[in-house]
C-alpha cells in the first residue's frame, strides 16, 4: 500500500511500516493507520467461523434455554449481538430473551452496555474499567456458591477467570459466540512473518490474543519461534489493544505497548507517539536527519530510500561521524554477495534519494562517513 500524507508535510507515521494481524475491522485499523502515513502490510493470523454455522454455540443456547441461568456476563458488543442473531436465525430468538429478562446482566463495558440494551434487556452492573478483573471481583463478593453463570466467550483466553468462579463453588457455562481457527490461506501470514524477521516492519500489531497465539504457532511450526521472538525483543515494535491481547507474547518474556483504553484509536495514536520517539536523530551537514523504516525525514522533508539505502544508513548512523569501512558497509547490504562495486552503486542511490549529497562523504581509499556537525 502506498504511503498517504495528511496535512504539510507529512502524517506522524510516514515512513513506517506497520504490520496487522487482525482477522476483524482489519480494514478500519489499516486505514486509520494509513491516514496517518503508514505504509501498512495486513495478514490475517485467524479467522472468525460465522455464528449461525456454529454447532457449539447452538448447543449452548438451547442448554440456558432449557436451564436457565443466576447470572450472564456479557464481554463484547458485536459477540453479544451475534448470538442474538444467530439464535433468531436458529428460530430461538425470543426463547433466548425471554429467558435472560429474569437474569442478572453484567456488561464489561459501555459499548457492550449499548448490545445488550438494543436487545431489549438491562444489565444489572457495568464496571467503568472496562476489566474483567472487576467483574470478577464483583461476581465474588457477591457469593457464587451454587450459582449458574453464563459467560459470553469472545475468543480470548480469560485466564483465571473461569477457574476462580468455579473454586467459588459456581457452575460455569461458557457461551462461544464465535470461534478462532486458523486461516485458510496461510500464505499471507508467512509473508508478514517473513517480513518481521528480515526487520521490515517497525511495528506489528494484535487486537487480540488468539491472533497473537496464532502467530506465535506458525513461527514454531515454521521452526522460527527464537528468531521472531528476538525481532520483537529488539527491533520490531509489539503493540497491543489492552493487556489480555498482550498474554501470549508475555509468556515469552515480550514486552508490549498498550493504549490506557483499550479501542484502535488509541493503539494508533499510541504508535503515531511511540514510532518516531524511536527514530534514530541526527544533526548532518547542517540538516535535521531522522531516520525511519523505510524514508528518511530531511528536514521535516519525508525522502523515501531503497531498502539497500537503509541497510547503508543505518550501518552509517551506528557509528555517526566515524569512516565505515566498505566491506562492512557490503556486509550490512542484504544479499550483496562480494562485490564492493555494490556499496558504491547503492550509496550512489541513496544520496540521490535524500536529497543532499553532502549528508554522507566519502573517505578515499576508506569508506564513508555521515558528515556529522561538530556541534554534537
Amino acid at each position: 500500500m502506498d504511503v498517504h500524507q495528511q496535512g504539510p508535510p507529512h502524517g506522524p507515521l510516514a515512513g513506517f511500516t506497520v504490520g496487522v494481524t487482525a482477522a476483524r475491522r482489519a480494514d478500519e485499523l489499516g486505514a486509520l493507520l494509513q491516514r496517518r502515513g503508514a505504509t501498512v502490510q495486513h495478514a490475517p493470523a485467524l479467522r472468525i467461523v460465522p455464528l449461525a454455522d456454529d454447532s457449539e454455540l447452538l448447543a449452548a443456547t438451547k442448554e440456558l434455554i432449557d436451564h436457565g441461568p443466576d447470572v450472564v456476563v456479557a464481554t463484547t458488543a458485536i459477540g453479544f449481538r451475534g448470538w442474538v442473531e444467530a439464535a433468531d436465525g436458529w428460530g430461538v430468538g425470543d426463547a433466548l430473551l425471554d429467558r435472560l429478562r429474569g437474569v442478572e446482566i453484567l456488561a464489561r463495558g459501555p459499548k457492550v452496555k449499548g448490545a445488550v440494551r438494543a436487545a431489549g434487556l438491562t444489565e444489572e452492573w457495568s464496571p467503568s474499567s472496562e476489566s474483567m478483573a472487576e467483574v470478577l471481583d464483583r461476581l465474588l463478593d457477591e457469593g457464587v456458591e451454587g450459582r449458574r453463570i453464563a459467560i459470553q466467550l469472545h475468543g480470548e483466553p480469560l485466564p483465571g477467570f473461569v477457574e476462580a468462579l468455579r473454586a467459588a463453588g459456581a457452575e460455569v457455562v461458557g457461551v462461544p459466540v464465535y470461534r478462532w481457527m486458523p486461516p485458510e490461506d496461510i500464505g499471507p501470514v508467512d509473508r508478514l512473518l517473513d517480513t518481521t524477521l528480515a526487520r521490515g516492519l517497525d511495528a506489528l500489531t494484535f487486537t487480540s490474543a488468539p491472533a497473537a497465539a496464532s502467530l506465535l504457532r506458525r513461527a514454531e511450526v515454521r521452526g522460527q519461534l527464537g528468531d521472531l521472538v528476538a525481532a520483537l525483543r529488539h527491533d520490531v515494535l509489539p503493540a497491543c489493544v489492552g493487556p489480555v491481547t498482550a498474554l501470549p507474547l508475555q509468556a515469552h518474556d515480550l514486552d508490549t505497548v498498550q493504549p490506557e483504553r483499550f479501542r484502535l484509536g488509541p493503539l494508533v495514536q499510541l504508535l503515531c507517539q511511540e514510532l518516531p520517539r524511536r527514530a534514530r536523530t541526527l544533526p548532518i551537514a547542517g540538516h535535521r536527519v531522522e531516520i525511519r523504516g523505510h524514508a528518511v525525514l530531511v528536514d521535516d522533508a519525508l525522502r523515501p530510500v531503497p531498502p539497500a539505502g537503509m541497510a547503508l544508513l543505518r550501518a552509517l548512523s551506528r557509528r555517526p561521524g566515524w569512516v565505515v569501512a566498505r566491506a562492512d558497509l557490503l556486509r550490512a547490504l542484504p544479499g550483496a554477495g562480494r562485490d564492493e562495486h555494490a556499496v558504491e552503486t547503492a550509496m550512489a542511490r541513496l544520496r540521490s534519494a535524500l536529497g543532499a549529497p553532502k549528508l554522507i562523504q566519502t573517505v578515499v581509499k576508506r569508506g564513508y562517513r555521515l558528515a556529522l556537525d561538530p556541534t554534537t
